[in-house]
């Protein structure tokens, strides 16, 4: 699995690592992803998400039956 947000979408960012002397090397900030358990009461079964931290927050802000909505909308499997 990818550091890849399911909800926001957030990835990894990519750029260079300079040093003093400006050289430059090949580096990559990865994306705070966490996966984390949410009750769907509507199915009464645990759902698994993989979230960055502004999708967790999001989740907390829609509830969780809205956030997997959106989600199979992308065309996720939830």
């Amino acid at each position: 699995m990818g550091s890849r947000c399911q909800l926001t979408g957030r990835k990894p960012g990519f750029g260079n690592n300079v040093s003093h002397s400006q050289r430059k090397t090949p580096r990559r900030w990865a994306a705070n992803v966490q996966t984390r358990r949410y009750w769907l009461a509507s199915q009464r079964r645990w759902v698994r998400l993989a979230l960055s931290v502004k999708g967790m927050r999001t989740v907390d802000r829609i509830g969780v039956e809205a956030a997997v909505a959106r989600l199979r909308a992308q065309g996720e499997k939830v």
